[in-house]
């Protein structure tokens, strides 16, 4: 009884609906067209006819170019969209996921967004809570209007004895991250699903620190 006044509670206070996510069995059949390794430079490049293919854009195709391009190289014209680009796409995710366990920063030209487990899943049991989903549903809406970028959707956990159990537990995360935002029309040729365990902690391995480093990590990365 007391679970669920609190339940009702932070749906009264935050507006938010609950998310179910579909039978597992299913995942497969919203990832298609997903790649399950890491997003490095020669992966992106091997999934791009795939990526056009499944109607994918380009950011020189998207962006709109300024003034200042009318001279210079393309490279260089192109380096430039496509900071402009993701900038932009930095910013109006940091307007809208001001929220606790939740951060926007960049890595060059790429924008991480890091979503502590507790901020988007139920804390006793492995799906989106109804916060989650609110954030989510944001983030999705986000990607789908830049949608000239690859994801890279990451999971990670915190130090834990078992190595393969942190892999299974992190690919979870990471998977139903994926599958939500499959379901939200985001388009899977674009996504990278990789579960990295207990590797890459960002904070201690204390209390506090193990409720940090269990998180997923979407990484977005300019198409061209």
């Amino acid at each position: 009884m007391k679970l669920i006044k609190i339940s009702l509670l932070l749906f009264l206070l935050c507006g938010c609906t609950q998310y179910s996510s579909p039978a597992r069995q299913t995942w497969s059949h919203y990832l298609g067209g997903a790649s399950f390794t890491d997003m490095t430079e020669m992966s992106r490049v091997a999934k791009r006819p795939v990526y056009l293919g499944a109607g994918g854009k380009l950011i020189t195709a998207v962006a709109n170019p300024g003034a200042d391009m009318a001279y210079g190289d393309k490279a260089s014209n192109d380096n430039l969209l496509a900071r402009q680009y993701m900038a932009n796409l930095e910013y109006e995710l940091y307007d809208a996921l001001r929220k606790p366990g939740i951060s926007v920063q960049r890595a060059g030209t790429d924008v991480v967004i890091i979503l502590v487990r507790d901020a988007i899943m139920e804390l006793d049991r492995a799906d989106i809570s109804a916060s989650g989903n609110d954030t989510l549903k944001t983030i999705a809406k986000i990607l789908n209007k830049h949608n000239a970028t690859f994801i890279e959707i990451a999971g990670y956990t915190d130090a834990m004895r078992d190595k393969n159990a942190a892999n299974a537990l992190s690919m979870d995360m990471a998977q139903r991250v994926g599958v939500y935002f499959s379901r939200h029309d985001v388009n899977t040729a674009r996504m990278f699903i990789v579960a990295r365990g207990s590797a890459r902690p960002i904070a201690a391995q204390d209390d506090i620190g193990r409720l940090t480093n269990r998180r997923v990590e979407i990484r977005l990365a300019p198409a061209r």
